[in-house]
């Protein structure tokens, strides 16, 4: 599904990634940890096709998007989700208006935004603020207006960068939750977070990366000398 290799990204003399081998599998919920400036960053940036490697190869699904022409750039895009820390909903849309804006910019049909819409703020359990702006939101619930969008053009991988990083610890195992169940439905989920007790938690792959380099890959908790 999302395959590294031998990728090295330089900025000017700064290695931020360096020979790097990774394979994630469809379906796989992957955390991605590491100090700050470890290279995790870059490696989402590099999936998403906002730079370029400077050397090796990698792929999302089928797809080689290191040689990806950049007409093809935004279709790869769709095809990945992305939730960040900070939520980034319009201020001046309504919750239902933020989500289907993902499907408007696709030029999905007016059925079909209807249909999907709605089933998505299901998913994330906030089908009741669907006439309300993030402001009046609290912000566990500017986070699943965030993931319905991230989901509801049904993309096979979902990054999550930080997603729990603004939120209470009871939020934020609710929006754990949440992305269990999106992993469960078959997204495969790559998420940042700095978070050890939610990677303790969850049992699930941790990638640790420091200085460009994957120093583990394995599943269940962090180690005790490992800083993420």
């Amino acid at each position: 599904m999302i395959e590294f290799q031998n990728v090295t990204k330089k900025y000017g003399n700064n290695v931020a990634v360096e020979n790097l081998d990774l394979k994630i599998e469809k379906g796989e919920f992957v955390f991605l940890v590491g100090p700050s400036g470890a290279g995790k960053s870059t490696c989402i940036k590099l999936l998403l096709k906002e730079i370029e490697a400077d050397e090796g190869t990698i792929f999302v699904g089928d797809r080689e998007v290191t040689d990806l022409p950049n007409r093809l750039v935004p279709s790869h895009r769709r095809n990945i989700g992305i939730v960040f820390q900070d939520f980034r909903l319009l201020p001046k849309k309504t919750v239902y208006e933020n989500v289907a804006f993902a499907m408007e910019i696709i030029h999905s049909s007016r059925k079909e935004i209807k249909r999907q819409v709605p089933q998505v703020l299901s998913l994330v359990g906030i089908s009741s603020k669907a006439e309300q702006y993030p402001h009046q939101l609290s912000a566990g619930e500017q986070q699943r207006v965030a993931i319905a969008r991230a989901i509801v053009n049904n993309p096979s991988v979902l990054i999550a960068d930080e997603p729990t990083g603004n939120l209470d610890p009871d939020t934020a195992w609710e929006i754990m939750e949440l992305l269990k169940t999106i992993n469960e439905k078959g997204t495969t989920i790559v998420m940042v977070t700095h978070a050890k007790d939610i990677v303790d938690r969850m049992g699930k792959r941790v990638v640790a990366i420091e200085k460009g380099k994957v120093v583990r890959d394995a599943e269940g908790a962090y180690r005790e000398d490992e800083s993420i």
